[in-house]
């Protein structure tokens, strides 16, 4: 039985494959349907698993779960899936980000494949898993031979991260895509998708550049995602009659999974039809391809390009027995392989494509299990059963078992095999007919197998394995703490290193790591071992907003969690992204971030960074995105002041703190301290600041911003004292004269208390003040101008005709005279008249003199007290008004032997008591008092002759 296009209403199914992996997440990416009518479309997941305890899959759209199901070992489970929700059908759904895609997400390792029908044609996605998303990927579509337009090639990409960059390059510049762009006009094209959108690419096969030019594109992406490659409708026979198509579609891996040697196991597709055939595409330039024991290369391929097996040869695929085909491919570079296959001996519409796992001692020893290995969903809601070649592929030498539903165990007879492979010594094969339900295999070394199917013009195969050379960590979760790091389960042994220090006791498949850095994991199996790359594993950021008020030239910004009071890991701290109006260092010695603003930046900066504490706290790392307000402190200098002493208190001054110059800068607000402790403690503010009264001593100003950044200024208060003139001076002058004073130069004005503004003035006795002027301050100065004082004529003392003149008072030196013209520096005067005389004095101001008249009286040297009257006695009565006149005479010995009073007339008679005294010489002494305004006192005093005659 024959299928063609134009027999649209013949329902049949195409050929279809499996290649799944077991896993906890499970990804698929959408696909497009060409021109084809999905009207009567049919799809659903099948999930199945080895575990015996029932768990829970959730199956997500667009990041919404759209239901859950629960599978166990023996229970298997499928779930219709909606059109819409896998596969575009009109060009608004191709080229633009969309929602199709699938996500599942079980607690437990499980298979999962993606079953679809459409009228005449079928097909499966198998996943593989974490195995299936990757960063590097080369599309592979089948060669279209068949050049209609109801032929395409299709890619379909599901992120599995927001904001994921993705870019295809690499096709040919003749290819056309559905939307019209060349590859020409479009060499790349570049995509952003978050988590759960897609991206869908198709080009018909009635463009000759389509018919093989996508083949070899390359996907690159910057976060994980996963690729659907194939052709929803495709042809790829040599030399034989066209026949249809069908759908060739598989689910993709990336680079990183690829290896270098293959296996290939032939379908139910007879040699001479040439539709069993390897397809391969380089990941690298300069790829060597050796096919079967042949040491010569069959090709050389770059990067991109494709090699067809049997395109040339149609002999690759080698008998080893009782009609068991399987051909040995070797690539001197990691590359994709993909077997063409057919469900039926002759037919090119049976068709189907499957990605061929590399060989590797690692592969797992146990497939377990295959669910519901033969079914088809159908439309309406029904399942299809077809018929099931299992293909087995083992170490050499292996113990090979399988069972059915959880059944004993059973050996496979001769005829199903080993089987050799031509080429290698260390890999057999096993081909099993028959075969329904859910599918258990057991080897004790490395196994992996493949189903191929078919019902007349139906078929389908594929995959369970592991599909790396060397197994590659994956994660649930994104990031410490929370995540979990897993490699397959089916190893014997296993031992994680965090960078290259084993972790004591990390020695199962998954491992919670406590902190972030570079994992990787070695695993064994059977004496195999091998490391994975490097894994690295990140900090949860907890993000946060935060703005930093920098005033100085150097900013130290120190990392602390701001919601958890943990400690930041020594480390950990990171700039993520620097500043770019200063520079951001981190300082080793303290932990601590060092911002230095641009000299003369004022305004907003920005800064990401990152620290992490110890995940055993439970806490992640915390990013921060601050930002810097930089607003440098205020501009100051210290001053001086001066101000003019108060005249009451000359020590102090009143100081106007405010104009005292410390900054130009406006806007600012000001605080005045007396001392630094009271700034510092905000204490004992002056106020008013404009009118501080202090003597000598230093103050402070504490200047602030709007934005808080503050300096401080020292202001030094001097107090002006009063500058006095050095030659004013009191001065002393005559009564009848005047007196000039002069309050000096050097001073900027003059404001004397006559209303004079002259430096100096002429003024008679009296008390005056000058205001003297110095810059803007004035000394207030007091001067006396006195009255000379006039020196006293205190004593006169007289002997015989001289005179001794005795002065008090005034000033020294004193000029004397006897006529107020003649004048002597000497005191004394002689040879005076009997009688009155004048007597002047002046002092050092030669004012008028001071004068006193003195009577010289008319002595008697000798007596002779002898009764004759004649010199009988001295009389000096007619002295008598004088005042205090006083008349004593004495012996030469100086005993008083007579005091002349008034009772006795002031008169002495040369007697004593009565009695004469001899003859003698005696001395007399008269004083008496002037009765002048000086109270002059006059002496007199001589020697005089007593002779006493009996």
């Amino acid at each position: 039985m024959r299928k063609r296009l134009y027999f649209i209403l013949l329902f049949v199914f195409a050929f279809i494959h499996l290649s799944a992996q077991r896993d906890t997440e499970h990804w698929f990416a959408p696909f497009s349907s060409a021109s084809l009518s999905l009207s009567s479309a049919k799809q659903a997941v099948y999930l199945s698993t080895d575990s015996t305890t029932p768990f829970n899959v959730d199956i997500y759209n667009n990041n919404v779960i759209i239901t859950t199901v629960t599978i166990s070992k023996g229970n298997p489970q499928f779930y219709y899936i909606n059109t819409t929700d896998m596969i575009g059908s009109t060009a608004a759904d191709l080229f633009a980000v969309g929602t199709k895609g699938l996500y599942l997400k079980g607690t437990k390792p499980f298979f999962a494949t993606f079953r679809f029908t459409v009228p005449a044609h079928g097909e499966i996605l198998t996943s593989k898993g974490k195995a299936g998303i990757g960063t590097k990927f080369y599309a592979v579509v089948a060669p279209i031979t068949n050049a209609s337009s109801g032929m395409n090639y299709t890619t379909g990409i599901l992120a599995t991260e927001n904001n994921t960059t993705v870019t295809i390059s690499g096709y040919s510049p003749t290819v056309v895509f559905t939307n019209g762009t060349t590859g020409t006009a479009m060499p790349s094209m570049s995509i952003t998708l978050n988590k759960g959108q897609s991206y869908i690419i198709e080009g018909r096969g009635n463009q000759p550049g389509n018919l093989k030019g996508f083949i070899g594109a390359k996907i690159v992406s910057d976060k994980p995602i996963s690729v659907t490659n194939g052709n929803f409708l495709g042809e790829y026979n040599i030399g034989t009659p066209l026949t249809g198509g069908d759908i060739v579609m598989d689910q993709s891996v990336p680079t990183d999974r690829l290896g270098k040697e293959f296996v290939l196991v032939k379908g139910y597709g007879n040699i001479s039809a040439a539709t069993e055939d390897a397809l391969i595409v380089a990941t690298e330039n300069d790829t060597k391809i050796f096919v079967n024991d042949n040491p010569v290369e069959v090709a050389t391929i770059n990067e991109g390009q494709h090699y067809r097996v049997n395109e040339i040869s149609n002999t690759n695929y080698i008998n080893q027995g009782t009609d068991h085909y399987n051909m040995y491919v070797r690539t001197s570079k990691n590359a994709y392989v993909y077997q063409l296959l057919a469900g039926t001996a002759t037919t090119s519409a049976t068709i189907g494509f499957n990605y061929i796992p590399p060989l590797n001692c690692l592969l797992p020893r146990k497939i377990d299990e295959i669910g519901m290995i033969q079914m088809l969903p159908q439309s309406p809601n029904n399942q299809v059963t077809n018929n099931i070649k299992l293909n087995i592929l083992t170490e050499k030498g292996a113990t090979v078992s399988y069972s059915i539903n959880g059944g004993a165990p059973i050996t496979p007879t001769a005829a199903q095999g080993p089987y050799n492979v031509t080429g290698t010594l260390d890999w057999e094969s096993y081909s099993l007919t028959g075969i329904t339900g859910n599918v258990a295999i057991t080897s004790n070394k490395a196994v992996t197998a493949g189903i191929a199917g078919g019902s007349g013009v139906v078929g389908y195969g594929g995959y369970f394995a592991g599909f790396t050379s060397v197994p590659v960590v994956s994660k649930t979760g994104d990031c410490v703490p929370g995540v979990v790091l897993e490699v397959g389960d089916s190893f014997e042994s296993y031992q994680w290193f965090l960078g290259t220090t084993p972790i004591p006791g990390a020695n199962t498949y998954t491992y919670t790591p406590m902190q972030p850095g570079n994992y990787t994991v070695k695993v064994g199996m059977g004496g195999c071992f091998a490391t994975t790359p490097i894994f690295i594993v990140e900090s949860c950021y907890e993000q946060v907003t935060k703005s930093l008020i920098v005033c100085d030239p150097q900013k130290i910004i120190i990392p602390k969690f701001t919601n958890n009071n943990v400690s930041i890991v020594s480390g950990t701290l990171q700039i993520d992204t620097p500043p770019t109006k200063g520079t951001a260092t981190i300082d080793a010695a303290t932990g601590n971030i060092i911002y230095t603003p641009n000299v003369g930046f004022v305004g907003n900066d920005v800064i990401v960074y990152h620290f992490c504490a110890n995940p055993a706290t439970g806490v992640g790392c915390e990013q921060v995105t601050m930002t810097l307000i930089v607003d440098p402190n205020p501009t100051v200098k210290n001053v001086t002041i001066r101000s003019c002493y108060i005249e009451s208190k000359p020590d102090t001054a009143s100081f106007n703190l405010e104009t005292s110059g410390f900054t130009t800068q406006m806007g600012l607000i000001k605080k005045y301290y007396r001392t630094l402790a009271d700034l510092s403690n905000g204490i004992n503010e002056i106020s008013p600041a404009s009118a501080y009264i202090s003597s000598n001593t230093k103050v402070y100003v504490k200047v602030t911003n709007s934005n808080g950044c503050y300096s401080i200024a020292e202001i030094t208060l001097v107090v002006i004292p009063p500058v006095k003139s050095t030659v004013l001076s009191d001065k002393i002058i005559c009564i009848e004269n005047k007196a000039t004073l002069d309050a000096g130069p050097g001073f900027d004005g003059y404001q004397w208390s006559t209303g004079a503004t002259t430096q100096t003035i002429n003024v008679a006795v009296g008390t005056y003040w000058v205001i003297l002027k110095t810059g803007e301050c004035y000394t207030k100065q007091d001067v006396k101008v006195v009255q000379a004082v006039q020196p006293v004529i205190s004593t006169l003392d007289i002997k015989n005709n001289t005179i001794t003149v005795a002065v008090v008072g005034g000033t020294a030196p004193y000029k004397y005279s006897l006529d107020g013209t003649n004048w002597q520096d000497s005191n004394y005067f002689e040879n005076l008249p009997r009688g009155e005389n004048s007597i002047y004095v002046k002092d050092f101001y030669n004012c008028e003199p001071i004068d006193v008249t003195v009577t010289v009286p008319n002595l008697l040297n000798t007596i002779t007290p002898n009764g004759d009257n004649r010199n009988d006695y001295i009389d000096y009565s007619e002295l008598s008004y004088k005042k205090n006149l006083v008349f004593n005479i004495y012996d030469r010995y100086g005993n008083k032997v007579h005091e002349a009073k008034q009772f006795n007339a002031y008169r002495w008679d040369g007697t004593m008591y009565g009695k004469k005294l001899p003859t003698a010489t005696y001395w007399y002494e008269i004083t008496w008092t002037e009765p002048n305004k000086a109270q002059t006192k006059i002496k007199y005093s001589g020697w005089i002759l007593v002779k006493n005659l009996d």
